[in-house]
């Protein structure tokens, strides 16, 4: 079975505001569910091998998918956005050597405001 390294942010605030980012759920879930659909084993991991945070804004109605309202029926998926991370804290440069060529990179967002 081919392997992914699904790395995901560890950034929870925009830039140096109060305001709580992380992963957009649908770009994290969308690909986890095309990678684990096409017989992929999927490892989760962040740079600073912890559970990612998910962007407040993206757990919003008005920004859910498919594979959101997937992923939030889905008790084997979300337990291995958290399980995976809480017990076995992956480090992501430990990592990247047994995973490569097949690494899936998901930033969230990082900006900061210069003005």
């Amino acid at each position: 079975m081919k392997k992914i390294l699904f790395v995901m942010t560890s950034h929870e605030q925009l830039s140096d505001t109060e305001h709580k980012t992380g992963v957009w759920l649908e770009e994290a879930v969308n690909p986890y569910y095309t990678f684990i659909d096409a017989g992929f084993e999927v490892t989760l991991t962040s740079p600073k091998g912890r559970e990612p945070p998910i962007d407040p804004k993206s757990t919003l109605d008005e920004s859910q998918t498919e594979a959101t309202r997937r992923f939030f029926i889905d008790e084997i998926a979300q337990e291995r956005f958290k399980i995976l991370f809480l017990l076995h804290k992956p480090k992501l440069l430990i990592m990247m050597p047994f995973f490569c060529p097949e690494v899936m990179v998901r930033c969230g967002i990082s900006v900061k405001n210069n003005s």
